[in-house]
């Protein structure tokens, strides 16, 4: 077995090894991830995690809070380091280089290439608050894809347009409501062009007579066959968009298949138990409605 070198990550040399930096041969395999492990402190919160992902394949993650969706995410998108194991993106192992049989971090220039590839909705927004929804946008097109600043704007009216935003182009985050404010980051990210597109909880924060609008975005935007994985609680639209659902508990996946296998006849209890408890969830908040 190969020896990990101890510079960069804590990487466990008994997990990680330079065969496996090595993407597999198997035809279709667009993000391979291979015996990711994540703890924080003593809380293991990814345990041993293997996924393969099809190029255009929407996935997207259900389970309870806490069984590490978001943690997964954060590791493909290198806002988290593993502890170990593999992820690679088109054939491209994330965040690592291999020399003379050892894997190292790879550069931050590296890295930031990477990052660029993958683009990332997250729970809470994040736009920059003393910019516009349009400069929003165009930051990252310029500073990191290098457009120039009328084609950036070409770009950003496009998928401003998608979300239905054009006419708030001019507007401040605090002027627009929290709906609008994620249909412009779901803008952002795409506006990128990236290669694979994570979506964390992309409505846990909004007010739920704004869900409806997001969740539509989302489904129109990644019509255009872009690889996408969402972690959601809305099991409704995971069964409507999703091309796969991935069930995940104590930080493995313990179910996978089609949204009917996994949601219509999950196998596992503990995916059932989850089932009835967001059914019975969905069923009080609608009575109270």
């Amino acid at each position: 077995m190969s020896d990990v070198s101890n510079s960069g990550p804590n990487l466990d040399p008994n997990l990680v090894t330079a065969d496996e930096g090595q993407p597999s041969e198997h035809a279709g395999h667009f993000v391979e991830i291979k015996n990711l492990r994540k703890s924080f402190h003593d809380l293991v919160v990814l345990d041993q995690l293997n996924l393969d992902i099809a190029k255009g394949e929407i996935l997207s993650l259900i389970g309870s809070s806490g069984s590490g969706k978001s943690t997964l995410l954060r590791c493909i998108a290198q806002l988290e380091v593993p502890d170990a194991g593999v992820i690679a993106i088109d054939g491209e192992v994330q965040g690592l280089i291999e020399k003379k049989g050892k894997l190292y971090q790879a550069p931050k220039k590296v890295i930031r290439a990477q990052q660029a590839e993958v683009g990332m909705v997250f729970q809470n927004f994040n736009l920059f608050p003393h910019m516009t929804a349009l400069e929003n946008i165009i930051e990252a097109p310029i500073h990191v894809r290098g457009l120039s600043p009328d084609e950036a704007k070409r770009v950003a009216m496009e998928w401003l347009s998608i979300v239905g935003l054009a006419d708030n182009k001019d507007s401040y985050p605090i002027e627009l409501s929290g709906g609008m404010q994620q249909r412009v980051a779901i803008a952002r990210a795409f506006a990128m062009d990236p290669k694979l597109i994570l979506f964390d909880e992309p409505t846990s924060a909004l007010d739920p007579e704004l869900v409806g609008e997001v969740l539509d975005v989302i489904e129109k935007s990644t019509k255009s066959g872009v690889t996408a994985v969402i972690a959601t609680h809305e099991i409704a639209f995971a069964h409507e968009i999703s091309t796969h659902i991935a069930f995940l508990s104590g930080g493995a996946i313990t179910e996978y298949g089609t949204p009917e296998q996994v949601i219509d006849n999950p196998q596992e209890e503990r995916t059932r138990e989850f089932l009835r408890r967001i059914t019975a969830r969905n069923d009080s908040a609608s009575k109270k409605n």
